[in-house]
């Protein structure tokens, strides 16, 4: 691991500087395929001056305690000022590097098609028949206010713009889509937690996603409100290792988030679509290198089935290059179908990070006598709030009711809202 200090805060390389030093082009032409124009050869100088400087810093280091041991003070006076001013300039090194290698986004993976925006994505299958009426279908909107279930105009009082009450028999729906998913989930080995909803700034440059920095994530002096479970899940084993034997380690976490969704308008922010503040049921995965291609199709085949049991169409989507976030190797998006919109829409997603949060994070596992950074890997079970837009909008019936899915049943003890 390739290290240094800047003040107290050490420094772990992003993406691993060897890779980058032996495949500088491919590099570049790998963050420009996902839209970030990276200047490889300014962060090769700033790496080539600072492995320098750590060289001639330890050199100096060596030279003062061979004075110091030979009571030279003349010899070590000497040498402690050199050495001063190297460390000086070591730490203006450090702070360049990481400011460059910082920027840098983790690679997409060989399979990933390039591409650039969500236009160009994949459609890798689509999963049971569009709904049909015989009647002209209501959006969730007219449904939730009909049936006293959302309301967003004493929330716009209340809190502002695109927040929301949900009420009565939504309320009941929403936690029994909870329950569900833990049951569910934790009969597969997933550790359930509910996770704090603030991380601090560190915490946020480690996790490797702009948004926090550029505005989109909302800010308390040092600290930010998280955008989903997974932000404050992945950084609970930071500067740990894991033994091999307890991996894969495996969480489903329970949390509201919070986004700002700065640059949304238009039909997207009627109702409960896009909000600034929702609650997800996330999974999150620690896993060894050779198994990160296997848990990312484990963990989208476990989103398969959850939608499927609710009995709900969608597709699954690939993302190209230019659709992939900062820290995203490979990412795959489940779209269920929205009446009302008469189009499928983003309800869950499953990416692989690889080991770029882990090194950032400083997250390993035992590998044989060495050590090796975890890959990590996330998906939504349930992003709750659109989870019940589809839910409504695909189960309505004729006369403005609406049939709860039967798997959860169980969990709402009514089948129909407004309850028999």
């Amino acid at each position: 691991m390739n290290q240094s200090v800047l003040g107290n805060k050490k420094i772990t390389n992003m993406l691993d500087i060897k890779l980058i030093r032996e495949n500088p082009n491919l590099v570049r032409e790998k963050s420009k395929s996902k839209g970030y124009q990276v200047d490889v050869e300014k962060l090769l100088q700033a790496d080539e001056k600072h492995k320098k400087l750590i060289e001639e810093v330890d050199a100096l280091r060596a030279k003062r305690s061979e004075a110091a041991k030979n009571r030279d003070e003349a010899k070590g006076s000497e040498i402690k000022k050199e050495l001063k001013e190297k460390e000086s300039s070591l730490e203006l090194a450090s702070e360049e590097f990481y400011k460059l290698i910082r920027m840098v986004p983790n690679l997409p993976k060989d399979d990933v098609k390039e591409g650039k925006d969500e236009n160009e994505n994949e459609v890798v299958r689509k999963v049971g028949e569009i709904t049909n009426f015989d009647f002209e279908p209501k959006d969730h909107m007219e449904l939730g206010v009909a049936l006293d279930l959302i309301d967003v105009d004493t929330a716009s009082k209340v809190a502002g713009p695109r927040f929301g009450y949900l009420k009565n028999e939504l309320v009941l729906l929403e936690f029994a889509l909870v329950a569900y998913a833990m049951n569910t989930l934790t009969q597969e080995g997933f550790l359930p937690i509910v996770p704090p909803v603030v991380i601090n700034k560190n915490v946020a440059e480690g996790l490797g996603y702009p948004e926090y920095e550029n505005g989109e994530g909302y800010k308390l002096d040092d600290q930010f409100l998280v955008g989903t479970a997974e932000h404050s899940i992945v950084p609970i084993h930071m500067d740990q290792t894991f033994e091999a034997k307890d991996l894969p380690r495996r969480y489903v976490g329970f949390s509201t988030a919070f986004r700002r969704e700065a640059g949304s308008y238009g039909k997207d922010t009627k109702g409960i679509f896009r909000v600034h503040q929702f609650d997800k049921i996330e999974m999150v995965s620690f896993v060894k290198r050779e198994d990160e291609d296997k848990e990312h199709d484990y963990l989208l085949s476990l989103e398969e089935k959850l939608v499927q049991s609710l009995n709900l169409p969608y597709q699954v989507i690939k993302m190209c290059t230019g659709d992939l976030g900062f820290p995203t190797a490979r990412k795959y998006d489940i779209e269920t179908w929205i009446p009302s919109q008469k189009k499928y829409r983003e309800t869950h997603s499953a990416s692989t990070n690889g080991d770029f949060q882990s090194r950032r994070l400083n997250i390993k596992y035992k590998s044989g006598a060495s050590k090796e950074y975890a890959f990590i890997l996330n998906a939504t079970a349930f992003a709750v709030g659109r989870t019940l837009i589809a839910i409504i909008e695909n189960n309505q019936q004729k006369d403005g009711s609406i049939l709860v899915p039967k798997v959860l049943e169980k969990y709402t003890n009514f089948k129909k809202i407004p309850r028999l």
